[in-house]
């Protein structure tokens, strides 16, 4: 009797939710049912005989899971930081205008050079402009067809265009972008070497190399032009990376031991990515007058048709001194002008773009849109 009043008096003060009484409970409604439950250390439900349900994840299948709506967002978000950065841009008139001379001259460097026979010598030499078909801009002293030169001289031109522009801006950004995150020692050593390429004078330096190795590839060339004008557009990413890097998203991607190759090509790369496109396309606008000049003053070995040499060929015949032949030098001018221009313009449109505040505005506002 004794025994069995203590352990009454023991039942009687456990709590109503003791662990005890719970599992009881449990094991007692689950008896009349076929199918054998069992619970895991979380406490979820499973059955064990076999049959189905509907489960909850287990961590690997929601750590999948968590991988795949953050790849989704990434996407998302980068999407429509590209779709803000094109709206912005196109919001100007000058994009357009330059867009669409760009187009022009890209069809003449692909479709016309299939479409335009290439120029030959004519016995008539100096055929006015605007006077036939077959000659539109007129001919030259040596009975070229001034329009078939110019538009088969522009795949050269914008393979030297391609390559100095991708040259320089690519170690240009890549010295800046990992000057500016880095800082320290690399920094101080990638600086000094820039500022060592921006003291050296870019013409002098490129009539020196093209007199030794007297370049005839269009891509050597465009590179050898280029050789320096990426110390300018480092020093400017460094400016902008320094900022960057102290972004809250950055300090979390270090924080979590992302590697340092990672967190620059996922996380400071695309936010210069506006700045980097406005270095290509300035840099590429100093690509045509630095090889134009070249070309022009004879430096650069006369090989094909180039504007350069149709200008020097023009030059040399007394074309700027006669009005009648002066067609023969005008013509390869306002398309070297008239390609400068669209890229300042090109420029100019995309200035815009680097301001992130406007970016950030036109970003909220497509995703509003979108939800």
């Amino acid at each position: 009797m004794k025994r069995s009043e203590n352990n009454t008096h023991d039942s009687d003060d456990k709590p109503a939710n003791h662990p005890v009484d719970k599992l009881v409970n449990d094991q007692s409604t689950d008896t009349g049912d076929e199918s054998m439950t069992n619970r895991d250390q979380t406490g979820e439900t499973r059955i064990t005989d076999g049959g189905t349900d509907d489960f909850p994840l287990s961590s690997f299948e929601q750590k999948q899971s968590v991988e795949v709506e953050g790849l989704g967002s990434r996407v998302r978000d980068s999407l429509l930081e590209m779709y803000a950065v094109f709206k912005v841009a196109w919001s100007d008139w000058r994009t357009k205008a330059s867009l669409f001379v760009l187009s022009l001259y890209a069809i003449m460097g692909t479709v016309g050079v299939m479409v335009v026979p290439e120029p030959t010598v004519y016995p008539d030499p100096w055929i006015q402009p605007f006077q036939t078909w077959e000659f539109p801009l007129g001919t030259n002293r040596q009975g070229q067809d001034i329009f078939a030169a110019i538009v088969h001289a522009s795949p050269n031109m914008y393979k030297m265009i391609l390559a100095g522009g991708i040259f320089a801006t690519g170690v240009g950004a890549t010295v800046g972008i990992v000057s500016g995150y880095k800082r320290g020692r690399v920094d101080e050593l990638l600086m000094t070497f820039t500022d060592v390429a921006m003291t050296i004078p870019g013409l002098p330096l490129i009539i020196v190399i093209s007199a030794i190795f007297e370049p005839s590839n269009p891509i050597v060339v465009g590179v050898l032009i280029s050789i320096n004008s990426w110390a300018g557009h480092a020093r400017g990413i460094r400016s902008q990376v320094l900022t960057i890097r102290e972004n809250s998203y950055v300090e979390a991607s270090r924080f979590m031991g992302v590697k340092t190759p990672t967190i620059l090509a996922k996380d400071i790369t695309p936010q210069m990515m506006p700045l980097i496109l406005i270095g290509f396309v300035d840099t590429s606008r100093q690509v045509i007058f630095s090889s134009v000049a070249l070309y022009f003053l004879g430096i650069l070995p006369f090989e094909g048709v180039n504007w350069g040499v149709l200008m020097n060929l023009a030059y040399r015949s007394g074309a700027a001194q006669t009005p009648s032949q002066l067609h023969a030098l005008l013509f390869p001018v306002l398309t070297v002008v008239l390609l400068s221009w669209a890229m300042i313009m090109l420029v100019q449109g995309l200035d815009r773009v680097v301001n992130p505040r406007i970016r950030a505005k036109h970003k909220a506002q497509e995703k509003e849109e979108i939800q």
